[in-house]
């Protein structure tokens, strides 16, 4: 019987569970079976400024465990971030709303309202998840107490450091030895291993890398793992169209600004710092093995859902931007998201729906048999887990709220639309600096239409697009 018919008779969720106990009784060890919830586990990995093509068919960097995942499971090809700043992007995975609507709208402090805020593991957690959460919360800087729940907290102030860091562990400071990647790491593989054999248990891994370690006098490094600051020496950087390009028809990034900040360097990020970036990644796909080791010694690894995602992109040297994000162009907004589980996704599966992370907190919300409340701006990526031609929605939001930390983006708050075809930059600060590209002839971002050449219709249909995600009336 198809997962279709199954769903048509049984409605979703028991659709779901009958699915997931078809799975439990196949290749699995006898003690996989212990657990009478048909429910997945669910194993969630969260990057840190990691591209889309940094992970997803680079044409030199060593990732054997994420391609595994990928071969295993669905590489979605559209996957976006609504909110390309750390704190936004985590709240808008952790609620499946968009940061107009959460109230986690920039990198400011923002550790009360994080403690308020719905998340789907807190409505995982309510309906018998056994839940950990490990490594940067990063809504709030000074606060790193366990928020809501969590079985397990294992975290840190801010942005944290590389090595040796201090950590909030249930409440208790504590001070690790080590590479952060490898500390988080063994603290989920532990939390795994003990996780109760009575409930499904999900991990929500949020790693450090590939962030910027940060220095006084905004000195930022990339520092790899011991043993990987050699990898890719002989490499050359690939570099796409949109590398240096000029910014002609993009006067919001023409506009005078002090060219000192060492964090935005002329010409965008060296090819030296995006090779320290992709060395990082070694660390963080050993982490992966590690955890799908983990998952195959207590007999679990078919009965998980594991997913491989980032907050943002990263820019280097598109239009001669560097540490910037924020903005919405490809390069910072494109994320990868890798889904693994037999009884969802096709081995190999590409699925080409426009999609969100704000759709990620209905999905997993979904899978684990929870309620979607009607509050979520996201959707269910169910469909397109089934079936590549899926579509689960035609437009999206893009929102930045206008913060002090770059000199070349003051000002440049801004809420956007992207479709499959167009993408319509909105500033809120900025007069007669608007961006319409049109994706499909024009991926790169090279020509902005506006404002003479933007064809009237595509305009007004985009403007309305954007009013109506803006207001919660999305189509």
């Amino acid at each position: 019987m198809t997962t279709t018919l199954l769903g048509r008779r049984l409605g979703l969720a028991g659709a779901l569970g009958l699915v997931f106990a078809m799975a439990a009784c196949g290749d699995a060890p006898p003690e996989a079976g212990k657990r009478e919830d048909p429910r997945p586990n669910i194993v969630f990995v969260l990057l840190d400024d990691a591209r889309y093509d940094d992970l997803i068919d680079h044409p030199f960097a060593a990732l054997p465990n994420l391609k595994q995942l990928a071969a295993e499971g669905a590489s979605f090809q559209h996957f976006y971030t609504a909110a390309p700043l750390c704190s936004p992007s985590r709240a808008v995975f952790m609620t499946g709303q968009y940061p107009y609507h959460n109230g986690i709208t920039d990198n400011g402090e923002r550790a009360e309202r994080s403690h308020q805020i719905v998340t789907f593991p807190k409505l995982l957690h309510d309906v018998g998840y056994h839940t950990g959460f490990f490594g940067k919360w990063h809504m709030g800087h000074e606060d790193d107490s366990p928020r809501p729940g969590f079985d397990r907290w294992v975290s840190f102030v801010g942005q944290g450091v590389y090595f040796n860091p201090d950590l909030n562990i249930d409440g208790v400071p504590a001070k690790a030895q080590g590479y952060m990647t490898d500390i988080l790491t063994n603290e989920a593989v532990s939390f795994i291993k003990a996780a109760p054999d009575s409930q499904p248990f999900l991990v929500f891994m949020a790693q450090k890398a590939v962030h910027p370690e940060i220095h006084p006098n905004y000195v930022r490094s990339f520092p790899p793992a011991p043993g990987d600051e050699q990898l890719y020496a002989q490499d050359t950087v690939p570099h796409g169209p949109s590398w240096r390009a000029p910014t002609t028809g993009k006067p919001a990034l023409q506009r005078p600004h002090d060219a000192s900040d060492p964090r935005s360097p002329k010409g965008g990020l060296p090819d030296s710092v995006v090779k320290d970036r992709l060395r990082m990644l070694s660390a963080i796909d050993r982490s992966l093995g590690v955890l799908i080791a983990a998952l195959k010694a207590r007999g679990v690894y078919d009965q998980t859902v594991f997913v491989v995602t980032s907050d943002q992109g990263f820019f280097y040297g598109e239009f001669g931007l560097a540490q910037e994000r924020r903005l919405a162009y490809e390069p910072s907004i494109h994320i990868p998201l890798i889904v693994r589980h037999p009884a969802l996704a096709k081995a190999g599966a590409t699925p080409r729906a426009l999609s969100s992370n704000v759709d990620i907190a209905p999905t997993l919300l979904a899978i684990g048999g929870a309620a979607i409340p009607a509050s979520m701006d996201g959707r269910s990526l169910l469909p397109a887990l089934a079936a590549d031609t899926a579509t689960i929605r035609q437009d999206m939001l893009i929102e930045y709220y206008s913060d002090k930390e770059f000199p070349r983006l003051q000002g440049m708050g801004y809420q956007a639309v992207r479709t499959d075809r167009y993408k319509f930059i909105r500033y809120k600060e900025l007069q007669g600096m608007d961006e319409l590209y049109d994706l499909q002839n024009d991926p790169h971002e090279l020509d902005n239409l506006l404002p003479n050449r933007a064809p009237t219709a595509v305009l007004r249909e985009m403007t309305v697009r954007l009013n109506a995600l803006t207001s919660g009336k999305q189509q």
